[in-house]
């Protein structure tokens, strides 16, 4: 992942302005270590913080036209981008940078080349022939992007808060699907599939249909000129990733560059359940398997520079960042800089536990279209973010545009859990990939139990997190905190002890109202939450909260009393106390 920063329209075009921008985009730098840039044009600078991936020797940003007319700073990576140079043979390209093509189509096609990008991208566009300009974001919100508006009547655009929240008077996270243009002055919808209507589909289920867009997805993301891995928990999502891109490896071009045996990347506590199940997975597959084990101390003491860099106070995004930004500074250590991972698949097939108390396919299918319109704030915020704190960029091939059409448009009623015909969580992707033929997964392994990432990676590590935030916020600080924090009330101690490090770098209200609210059960939406009246009494997002379905629920656990002193760090229920320091075996 790079990082931009675009300051359009600004009052002051001095060389300490200059001075500024770079200051602010350094503030990106851990995005994109590998090259820096600037580009001025009278009151306009658009800069770019380079993460390579594609043609690092000449694909520097910002990127321009021919006659260098048009300039765009991009954050992203355009899967089609070698189709669509064939389809502008009268245009010459200065890199062979995928991105490079956003400026060209742009002069053939206008905004309208927008919806023509297959990809994860976040960019600014200056247009030097009428000094307009446009800012779009892909699809779901994959990369991070951000605008504000300053008092001298500049528009600002960042892909984190930290670039620009000292210099705006107001900023709020941009919209995923759309784009703005300095022309109208309005933001505006490209991203118009289907399901985002909510209507209710009614394709039947085809699982080889399923499997092959799920397969091109995934092939698509092996685009690369670096050395790349995959993500392995262990769990369905991460180990159909790892399973589909060990099949169609070799013969890549990034095999021959870098070899055709993949490597798979797992974190967890000692003893937790993904670790266990990501060796069996790698074994199986016969990946270069490397285990990074982490303790609760460790996680804890990362919680500042997670919420510094991954810029929320959400619970459940903190919780599952952390062994994710622990584990991202690790593969970045060994020379990787992308990896595969399977973040989407949840959302689009009800994979969280609480979708087994779906009362009907209507509300299953509205529910899982409204997790996907949010994801931007959740799940994709935190693959996105803790992965480039380090340098090292995430691709997410469930949430491939056309593979998204095709498993929205499959009838609700086949993804409703049903225990009594065996049907449980994400069924139709399972059985998608269930091949007695040539297996893609152990049957233990491709039917097991949904874990979330924040309980997989161990579940003593979301119970020392309760803990610590119990040492540090007290029963009189909880009573106040309405009036401390009107806008999304901490409910926990824990929610608590993460808002006061947030406010702390990000003070502005603006910041603040950049990070979602509302109770949550299991990672459910506040909607579901009506699905069962016992949820209302359990709220947390641990997918642990959803009693009664989960193997390991809350109700079957011993629960952590708070008030005790510091030695509960070290006898939390299920924790077995490692070494300090994140070691690896590999």
């Amino acid at each position: 992942m790079c990082g931009i920063l675009a300051v359009l329209g600004c009052s002051d075009d001095s060389q300490a302005k200059r001075v500024r921008v770079l200051e602010l985009s350094r503030r990106l730098k851990h995005r994109g270590p590998d090259w820096s840039g600037l580009y001025q044009h009278g009151d306009c600078f658009l800069a770019h913080q380079r993460l390579a991936i594609i043609d690092p020797a000449s694909g520097d940003q910002p990127l321009f036209n021919e006659d260098k007319s048009i300039i765009v700073t991009v954050n992203g990576e355009i899967y089609n981008h070698e189709e669509l140079r064939k389809s502008l043979p009268k245009h010459k390209f200065r890199t062979g940078s995928d991105c490079d093509v956003i400026a060209h189509l742009y002069e053939e096609y206008g905004e309208d080349c927008v919806g023509m990008l297959d990809g994860m991208f976040s960019f600014v566009l200056l247009d030097t022939r009428d000094n307009s300009f446009i800012v779009a974001r892909d699809a779901i919100g994959i990369t991070s992007l951000y605008m504000g508006w300053s008092l001298d009547g500049s528009i600002w655009i960042a892909s984190e808060l930290k670039g620009l929240n000292d210099d705006c008077e107001h900023f709020e996270s941009f919209p995923p699907g759309h784009l703005y243009s300095s022309k109208t002055g309005e933001l505006k919808r490209w991203y118009n599939p289907p399901w985002f209507t909510e209507s209710i589909p009614s394709t039947p289920y085809d699982p080889l249909v399923l499997r092959r867009a799920f397969e091109t997805a995934v092939t698509k993301r092996l685009m690369t000129d670096v050395p790349f891995g995959v993500l392995l928990s262990g769990g369905l999502d991460s180990s159909l990733v790892a399973s589909i891109t060990a099949r169609h490896l070799a013969g890549t071009k990034a095999a021959k560059q870098w070899g055709a045996q993949l490597h798979s990347f797992c974190v967890g506590l000692e003893g937790s359940p993904d670790l266990k199940a990501g060796k069996e997975v790698a074994d199986y597959l016969g990946t270069v398997h490397h285990e990074f084990h982490f303790t609760v101390q460790d996680g804890i003491d990362a919680i500042e520079d997670v919420i510094y860099h991954v810029e929320t106070y959400d619970v459940t995004t903190i919780r599952a960042s952390t062994p994710m930004f622990l584990m991202s500074r690790k593969i970045k250590s060994l020379g990787v800089k992308m990896v595969i991972s399977g973040e989407g698949s949840d959302e689009i097939f009800g994979g969280y536990l609480y979708f087994h108390k779906a009362p009907n396919k209507e509300e299953f299918h509205r529910e899982t279209c409204r997790k996907i319109k949010a994801l931007h704030m959740y799940d994709c915020l935190r693959a996105n973010k803790s992965t480039s704190a380090w340098g090292l960029e995430a691709r997410v091939p469930f949430l491939d545009k056309d593979f998204i059409n095709v498993a929205m448009s499959i009838d609700p009623e086949f993804k409703m859990i049903k225990k009594d015909q065996g049907r449980i969580e994400k069924w139709v992707l399972r059985k998608a990939f269930d091949d007695e033929e040539k297996p893609y997964l152990p049957k233990h392994i491709l039917y097991r139990q949904k874990e979330q990432f924040s309980d997989g990676v161990g579940y003593s590590w979301i119970d020392g997190l309760k803990a610590h935030a119990a040492l540090h916020v007290n029963d009189k600080m909880m009573q106040n905190a309405a009036h401390i924090f009107p806008h999304n009330t901490p409910t926990t101690k824990e929610g608590y002890y993460y808002r006061m490090i947030f406010e702390r770098f990000f003070p502005q209200n603006s910041a603040r109202q950049t990070v979602p609210g509302g109770p949550s059960v299991a990672c459910s939406t506040a909607t579901a939450i009506e699905w069962d009246a016992e949820w209302s009494k359990n709220l947390d997002p641990s997918g642990r909260a959803a009693l009664g379905v989960h193997n390991s629920a809350y109700e079957n656990q011993q629960v952590v009393p708070s008030g005790l002193g510091p030695e509960i760090i070290e006898n939390v229920p299920h924790m077995k106390v490692g070494t300090q320091g994140v070691a690896i075996a590999s």
